[in-house]
């Protein structure tokens, strides 16, 4: 397949628990961990959203282990 098919198949943006974000195939089954956010698009599009959501790359327990020191 190339990659102008690539960028016409559907993409959900999902979260793990750690509130990391990704991309997967639409209507594929996701990988244990991870839950669909309910914006779904092309693939760029996905990115776009993710880019827009994601304002702080690090994982939630690092955050929380942060904020505990003060």
């Amino acid at each position: 397949m190339s990659e102008v098919d690539e960028d016409n198949r559907a993409y959900s943006v999902v979260v793990n628990d750690e509130e990391q974000y990704s991309i997967w195939l639409a209507g594929r089954p996701l990988p244990a961990g991870w839950t669909e956010v309910g914006h779904t698009g092309g693939k760029d599009e996905c990115l776009d959203h993710i880019a827009e959501v994601w304002t702080d790359m690090r994982p939630r327990s690092l955050r929380q282990a942060m904020d505990a020191r003060g």
